[in-house]
């Protein structure tokens, strides 16, 4: 590891080989995030807030097992614990044991065996995504995301692309007035969960050291939190590869269309994935970005809505 305090670098060789992008493709919220790059050449810029200070860190595959890595800002020094998780060591072994039976799930694990979950380690920079993405279209939860990092963060230090931006730390969270979540397009009960959750960060973010249970449970004690969001949460900052979101819209339906052939419902999905405990979340990753995954149309998307104009 060779820089100066602000300005960290070093390679990570990693015990099994990684894909790096698919990796880490799930902590992107939209193309326009402002914490996340990806450039043409697969390389990864990422800004987070470590306890030691706000860091932007560039992630770059140089090989199967080799990830260059530089970070600047006040938590520089502090990122290299963080690292492995970002790149999936601690998944490396537990991947290992996934030996799904139905031939989709056969052929995406066979086209992308260097699949690995991030475990990030930080739970509010996943928490207030996903409460952002409770109930609303996708698409809207990203530029609320966007408009709120964009306003109440701080620009990404070192020399990030244009417009990276650090998320705000949980004191600015619960500090947001309500008229600005409403002018950032998020109705009264997502902005409430936010704040009660900015208000016991310190809390929840012990839950990276807490067992699988317990840390759903602290979870889901914040009023607004349910299974669905606990779940985004786990596959994210937990590195949890079984944790299934479900309560999605969409989730039962592909699982039943990709591979049944039929829509389900969640209890039916959850009967239906228990043999693939606890590689539930990979699974579906491995459908996600194979191509499998797939649900038939049968209607005009529903219109996505402007709770500013509620």
């Amino acid at each position: 590891m060779t820089g100066t305090a602000s300005d960290v670098h070093f390679e990570m060789v990693t015990r099994r080989p990684v894909d790096l992008a698919s990796t880490l493709s799930p902590l992107r919220r939209g193309r326009f995030d402002p914490c996340h790059r990806v450039e043409s050449d697969g390389t990864v810029w990422r800004t987070s807030l470590l306890p030691s200070g706000a860091v932007t860190y560039r992630l770059r595959q140089r090989g199967s097992n080799t990830v260059d890595v530089r970070v600047w800002g006040s938590g520089a020094e502090e990122f290299g614990a963080f690292a492995p998780g970002l790149v999936g060591e601690h998944d490396a072994d537990a991947a290992g044991t996934f030996e799904p039976s139905h031939p989709k799930l056969v052929d995406a694990h066979r086209r992308y065996p260097n699949l690995r979950i991030v475990r990030t380690a930080r739970v509010l920079e996943s928490l207030v995504p996903a409460i952002l993405e409770q109930r609303v279209h996708t698409e809207a939860a990203y530029t609320s995301w966007r408009r709120l990092v964009g306003k109440f963060g701080t620009p990404a230090p070192g020399p990030a692309p244009d417009g990276m931006r650090v998320p705000p730390p949980a004191d600015v969270w619960r500090r947001i007035p309500s008229w600005e979540f409403h002018a950032a397009n998020v109705d009264p009960r997502r902005a409430q969960t936010i704040v009660a959750c900015a208000r016991v960060a310190d809390r929840l973010e012990e839950i990276v050291d807490l067992d699988r249970d317990a840390a759903h449970r602290r979870l889901r004690a914040v009023p607004g939190v349910g299974a669905w969001t606990a779940a985004e949460v786990a596959q994210r900052a937990l590195g949890d590869a079984d944790a299934l979101s479900v309560g999605d819209f969409h989730l039962a339906s592909i699982v039943g269309w990709t591979l049944l052939g039929r829509a389900i419902d969640d209890d039916a999905m959850v009967e239906y994935l228990a043999d693939l405990r606890p590689h539930r979340y990979r699974a579906i990753r491995l459908l996600e970005i194979s191509g499998h995954a797939r649900k038939p149309k049968f209607g005009p998307r529903t219109p996505i809505v402007d709770h500013r104009w509620h």
